[in-house]
């Protein structure tokens, strides 16, 4: 007999749900501006340009990649709004895979400046990126791992700030578990004092950087303890807080012997 699943009616998917509708309120009959352009050869066709200046027409998997992935558009923040509806719904369902990380759709929406966009359309934004945020947080397998998740919210918000508030309101099983998965991710870089994703605004990372390992500094240990196997991860936490000699010649650096 087959297994049928549940559909998710929680409180955070149902948020999720609004979110969307949201963007499609707000963004329905949105389109390119007319004067627009892009490269032929590198790019796509002028047919395809087209598409974006007509309203409301769902574009191919491809097609939608190209857009937001494109960072040479005259109005990219023009471009975003015309796609969010559709884009936001195969962000949510795990269909976008970006060459190196999530962070890329990230730097895509600052490239379009959304937060200076007006009101309705801001707060629409907005209010998608918090809700898929805390249903990822919330969901034991998120379609997009929430360490991913986070990079892109950060990248499109220029902070860690919100994300990490919303982190620590949650203390159960499941944002635990996702928080032993990003440091697991994220270690290697933070150790090297270095984001563990490619920032767009390179003169920024070092805050970014300093949000976020402050925070795990605080805030991990506590929650991580009790896990089990998370003995090496606490280690490589307290490291984190540590510069210069006293994190590369501490016995638990990585590589020494102890």
């Amino acid at each position: 007999m087959p297994i049928t699943m549940r559909p998710d009616t929680t409180p955070a998917r149902l948020r999720l749900d609004l979110a969307l509708d949201g963007l499609a309120d707000a963004f329905g009959g949105m389109t390119a501006r007319a004067d627009e352009v892009q490269c032929d050869c590198h790019w796509g066709s002028s047919a395809e340009l087209a598409l974006l200046k007509t309203p409301d027409v769902p574009l191919a998997p491809d097609l939608l990649r190209r857009t937001w992935d494109a960072p040479d558009w005259a109005d990219h923040g023009a471009v975003l709004r015309r796609i969010l509806p559709q884009f936001a719904g195969v962000l949510v369902g795990g269909e976008v895979e970006p060459m190196f990380g999530m962070y890329e759709v990230g730097r895509s929406f600052a490239r379009g400046h959304w937060q200076l966009w007006p009101t309705r359309q801001s707060s629409a934004v907005r209010e998608f990126l918090h809700a898929w945020w805390a249903h990822s947080l919330l969901d034991p397998a998120p379609a997009v791992p929430v360490h991913e998740l986070f990079a892109l919210c950060a990248e499109a918000s220029s902070t860690t700030v919100p994300w990490l508030a919303v982190w620590e309101s949650l203390d159960d099983e499941v944002p635990d578990r996702h928080l032993a998965e990003a440091v697991a991710a994220w270690e290697y870089g933070l150790l090297g004092d270095q984001l563990p994703w490619d920032p767009w605004d390179d003169e920024d990372e070092s805050g970014l950087r300093g949000e976020l390992t402050t925070w795990l500094v605080r805030h991990a240990p506590t929650r991580l303890r009790t896990r089990e196997g998370c003995g090496t991860l606490l280690h490589r936490i307290r490291l984190i807080g540590l510069s210069g000699p006293a994190r590369w010649e501490d016995p638990h650096w990585p590589g020494h012997r102890y």
